[in-house]
C-alpha cells in the first residue's frame, strides 16, 4: 500500500483524531501552543495562493454573505446581550470568525464554484482583520487596564498581520516569485492536514480551560453549546438560500456555514471571556456532522446514478 492511499484512507479520520487528540493531550498543549497564529498565518497563505487578483471580485454572493456575517453577528451579540454577556461572545465569535480555510477543498467535492468561494474567503478575512480590533475593544475584552486607543492598537498589531499579511505574501509571491507561488497553489491539500495540527492545539487549549472551570459552569457551557449549533444550522441554510438566489447554493452554504474555528476559538481565547471558547470548539463538531452528511449523500446520489 503506497503512501497516496494511506492518505487518502486516513484524510476522512483526520479532523476527528485532531480534535480526540487535544482532549487527551490538552496538560501537553501549553508547549506547542504559540504555534498557533504561525499555522493559522500558513494556511491563510496555501488558500490566498489559490486565487488571481483577476478573479478577486465582490459579487451578489460575496456582498450578501458578509452582511450577513458582520450585520447578523452584531445582531445577535446585542439581542443575546441582555441575559448573558459570556453567551452573546460565544454566539457572536460562531458567526462573526471568517470562512474555513479548507472550506474551498468540500465546496468543490460537493459541486460549488472554488473560485467563487476562495474569493468570498479573502473578502471575509480582510473584514474580519478590520472590524475585529474595533469590535473586540468595544466589547471591553482583553486588557481592561488599557485606553481605548490602547487596546485597539494591541488587538490590531495582533490580528491584522495575521489575516492580511498572508494576502500580501501571496500577492508578492505572484509577482515576484511565480514558481514558489505556483508550487504553493497546487498543493492546496497541505492546508488541510496544517488545520489538523491547529485544530489539535485549540481544542487542546479550550479543553484544558473547561477542565479548569468549576462544575457549576457546566450549565452554561450546555447552553454555549447548543447556541452553537443554532447558529451553525441557521449559516449552513441562510447561506444556501443567498446562494441559490446568486447561482451558486453550494458556495453560498459553505461561505457561511463552514467556518475557521481554529481562528474563532483563538480569538476567543485571546479577547473575549475564555468561557466563549466553547461555542466555537463545540461548532467544529456541528459543521463537520453537517459537512459529513452532504458528502454522504452526495456520494450516495452518485453511486445510485452511476448504477
Amino acid at each position: 500500500m503506497n503512501a497516496a492511499i494511506i492518505r487518502q484512507r486516513l484524510k476522512p479520520w483526520m479532523l476527528p483524531i485532531a480534535m480526540l487528540g487535544g482532549v487527551l493531550f490538552h496538560n501537553f498543549i501549553d508547549a506547542i501552543a504559540f504555534i498557533a497564529p504561525y499555522l493559522i498565518f500558513v494556511m491563510l497563505l496555501i488558500t490566498f495562493c489559490r486565487v488571481r487578483p483577476s478573479e478577486f471580485k465582490v459579487t451578489r454572493l460575496s456582498a450578501g454573505l458578509i452582511t450577513v456575517q458582520i450585520a447578523g453577528s452584531i445582531a445577535l451579540y446585542f439581542l443575546i446581550l441582555p441575559y448573558s454577556r459570556e453567551v452573546a461572545e460565544g454566539t457572536f465569535i460562531c458567526v462573526f470568525c471568517p470562512t474555513a480555510t479548507a472550506a474551498p477543498v468540500i465546496t468543490g467535492m460537493l459541486g460549488g464554484s472554488v473560485a467563487r468561494l476562495a474569493t468570498f474567503s479573502i473578502i471575509s478575512n480582510i473584514s474580519v482583520a478590520v472590524l475585529a480590533p474595533v469590535i473586540f475593544t468595544l466589547m471591553g475584552s482583553g486588557e481592561t487596564s488599557f485606553t481605548f486607543l490602547e487596546s485597539l492598537t494591541l488587538i490590531a498589531t495582533r490580528v491584522v498581520p495575521l489575516i492580511i499579511l498572508p494576502l500580501f505574501t501571496a500577492l508578492a509571491l505572484l509577482r515576484f516569485m511565480p514558481k514558489v507561488h505556483h508550487t504553493i497553489s497546487s498543493h492546496q491539500n497541505l492546508s488541510f492536514y496544517i488545520w489538523a495540527l491547529s485544530l489539535f492545539i485549540v481544542v487542546g487549549r479550550a479543553v484544558s480551560f473547561i477542565m479548569s472551570e468549576p462544575a457549576d459552569m457546566i450549565p452554561e457551557m450546555v447552553i454555549l453549546s447548543l447556541f452553537s449549533l443554532v447558529v451553525c444550522c441557521g449559516q449552513f441554510v441562510a447561506g444556501r438560500r443567498i446562494g441559490s438566489r446568486c447561482g451558486d447554493k453550494i458556495a453560498g452554504a459553505q461561505g457561511l456555514g463552514q467556518k475557521n474555528t481554529v481562528l474563532a476559538i483563538w480569538m476567543a481565547l485571546t479577547y473575549l471571556h475564555p468561557i466563549t471558547s466553547v461555542a466555537p470548539a463545540a461548532y467544529v463538531a456541528w459543521q463537520n456532522i453537517i459537512n459529513s452528511a452532504q458528502l454522504y449523500f452526495k456520494t450516495r446520489a452518485e453511486n445510485q446514478k452511476g448504477a
